[in-house]
Order: structure tokens, then sequence, then C-alpha cells
């Protein structure tokens, strides 16, 4: 219907509700995890170290364990993979708030923290629903990814501000025991809308996604976007702290975050201008170019109000770039692995993270914390010149192939 608001019109498709509900609840414990860990284990342990090493042990986990249970999504159903691999990463979380109140040894809390690398990619699996619902109708489409990119910057805006409250304000293990009962209430109330999940593919014969034409670059794509993302969340926090401000750091990073959800929810409210791989270079260009803001704001006043201001205005590329990002990873994705596909960006985008917190660390404690501002823009123009050099590649091979195609008809003729 013209002139209806696009995402109530979204969600009048039958049974769209109640299965994004079900992954809102099951994505929010993605924004608590880390933070209630690292709480919990420092808090008990005294220790930030072996916190920091739990944490990472087990993003390594899931970096290798996500996309296979991706795999087996696609080939037997979402309820029958997603579930046992919520329940197994629920007994993970709930082995480590044991093995942390009973005092058990160091290592057997990396041990129970990779048990939860099961959890399944409930965004993914929330964005194969939309694509199975809405093939054919890609205006809608792209309002369904531009939703759903708004609804992972809420759950990580949100996740960490109430792991830290309920840690705080009640006992160190509060966050991880919520976020588990979230997790597997969500995945079971996700996965009993059987009528909008996608149909397994337990024969296909589709290839990798990453022998897909155009996968791989994306996913280098990701993974330096991901740095991104690593960088300015460790920088920011030291320049908090250098300043004497190191508890407004969360509210500095929830503004970034912020304006990449409203901005996620416009550029879903309206009609993309030409294919997605045209307008991923462009999407790129603006993260770049505005990424800028912080390293100006922290290198010229060293106000934190005024980071946070160009860190809101900075978020705000970030939306379009990721839903365009997904966009493509959808269309380039092999029919029957979409669920592998989307998985491999997320791991990318996950050792991204680790590559630009490890490297943004660094230079923070041993140039100056404002200098870790460098690493974001500089790691969106790596993305930029893979997007770039994809775009003009395929042009290129596009004009190839239709300058033989003319040539074989006038040839006929």
């Amino acid at each position: 219907m013209p002139g209806q608001n696009p995402y109530r019109r979204l969600l009048t498709v039958p049974g769209a509700r109640a299965f994004t509900a079900g992954n809102l609840l099951a994505r929010l414990p993605a924004g608590m995890f880390g933070v209630s860990a690292v709480v919990m284990i420092a808090g008990t342990r005294g220790s930030y170290a072996l916190a920091g090493a739990v944490t990472a042990t087990g993003l390594a986990a899931m970096a290798l364990t996500a996309p296979w249970i991706a795999r087996l999504v696609d080939r037997y159903g979402q309820a029958r993979i997603a579930v046992p691999a919520t329940l197994c990463a629920a007994l993970g979380s709930l082995a480590l708030v044991l093995c942390v109140r009973t005092g058990a040894p160091d290592w057997t809390l990396f041990a129970a923290y990779a048990a939860t690398a099961t959890t399944p990619n409930t965004g993914g699996m929330s964005r194969a629903r939309w694509n199975h619902l809405l093939k054919g109708d890609p205006e809608r489409l792209h309002t369904a990814n531009s939703f759903e990119q708004a609804v992972d910057e809420l759950c990580f805006m949100v996740g960490p501000v109430l792991a830290a409250f309920l840690c705080g304000t009640l006992f160190p293990e509060a966050g991880t025991l919520v976020a588990t009962f979230l997790l597997v209430s969500g995945v079971l109330i996700f996965t009993a809308q059987r009528s909008t999940e996608p149909p397994p593919h337990p024969r296909t014969a589709a290839a990798s996604p990453l022998r897909a034409p155009g996968v791989p670059p994306l996913l280098f794509c990701c993974l330096a976007l991901g740095a991104v993302f690593g960088a300015m969340e460790v920088t920011t926090i030291a320049f908090a702290d250098a300043r004497g401000h190191a508890s407004a750091a969360g509210l500095v990073l929830a503004l970034q975050a912020a304006g990449s959800c409203a901005a996620g929810l416009v550029y879903g409210a309206v009609r993309p201008s030409g294919p997605a791989a045209r307008r991923h270079p462009r999407t790129v260009a603006a993260m770049t170019v505005l990424l800028m803001l912080p390293l100006l704001a922290a290198g010229a006043v060293g106000s934190l109000p005024l980071l946070a201001g160009a860190l809101l205005v900075a978020g705000m590329a970030t939306a379009p770039t990721m839903v365009t990002t997904m966009a493509l990873v959808q269309e380039r994705t092999p029919v029957g692995r979409l669920n592998e596909g989307m998985t491999l960006a997320v791991t990318g985008l996950l050792g991204g993270i680790a590559v630009g917190s490890a490297s943004a660390g660094w230079i923070a404690e041993h140039v100056s914390p404002t200098a870790g501002y460098l690493v974001p823009p500089a790691a969106a123009a790596t993305a930029l010149l893979v997007s770039a050099a994809a775009t003009a590649r395929a042009a290129g091979a596009a004009a190839r192939t239709g300058g033989r195609d003319a040539a074989a008809l006038s040839g006929a003729d």
C-alpha cells in the first residue's frame, strides 16, 4: 500500500512478528555474554588478563565452529540444529558459572566458555527467513535487511548496559544467567515458527560460499570492517580512561550504536538506488570519511562530549555499509548455503574485531589513546579499496561477456 510505513508493512508478512520477537530475545544476549564473563571472572578471580583470555578463547572457538553449525542449519533446517546447538551453548554458560562459583582451576573456565561456541547465528537465520519470504521483492528485502541491522545495533547498545547493571546490582553471575535464559527462550520461540522457516537443502550440489564468485572479496571487507569496530571500542575506552572518565566509555560507545541504529531504519525506509554491488563502494567511502571525525575530535580538542557527538555521526555510516554488505552476501551465496555464507561474513567480522582490538590496544598503550583513532579510518579505507577493485573487476568481466555475446549474435546473423 503506497504511503504505508515500510516497517509496519514488513511486519504484516504472516508469521513475521512471532519469529522477530523470538529472534530479538535470542540476539540480545550477544551483547551481554562478553561483558558478563569479564565482570564475573575479574570480580571473583581478580584478574582482567584471565577474563580477557577466556573471552578471547570463546571468540576463537566460535570463529571455528559457527560456519560448521550454519552448514548443518542449511542442510537439516533451523529448528533441528539450532535448538540442540543452543542447549549445548547454554550448558557451557552454566558450567562457566559453576566453575567460577566453586573456585575451579583456571583451565576449566577456558573449557566451559569454549563450549558456548555452538551458539547459532540467530541473526543469519532471521535474514534467511526474510530472504525466503520476500524472494522476488527486492525493495521489501532491502527494508528487512535494514531492520535486521538496526536490531543488531540495538542489541549491542542495550546488551552491555543490561549485563553491567545485572552484575553490579545483583551478583556477579547474574548477567550470564539472565543472558542464558534469554538465549534459550528466544531460540525456542523463534524455531517454533515453522511456517516461516526456509526449507532445508539436504543434498545441495552447491559449492562452498568460499568458492562463489565475488564472495571472497566480501569476506575480506568484513574482516576490515570488523577491525573498525574492534579498534573503535578499545580506543574509546582507553581515551575515556586517560581523561578520568572510564565509566562513561560505555555510554559514549552506545551513542555510536544509536547513530547506526537510527541510520539503518532511515536507510531501510528509502528505495535503494541501483544494485547493491554499485552501492557498496559508496557506503564504504562514506564510512571512511565519517570515521575521520572521531580522530579530529580527539586530536584537536580532546573533549569527551565532543568525541561522543563525533561517534554519533560516524556511527550513521555503519548500518548502510553493513546492510549493503549482507545484501551482497545473500545475492552471491549459492542456493542452499545461505546460512553458511552469512555466518562466514560474521566470522570475518569477529576476526577483524580481534585484529582491530589488538592493534588499537597496542597503539593506545605505546603511542597514545588518540593515535588509536587512526586505525578505524585506515581499516575502512582498506575495505573501500577491496570493494572498489571487486566492483571494477565484476564490471569488466560483464563487459567482456557482453562483447562476446554481441559478437556471437552478429556472426549468427
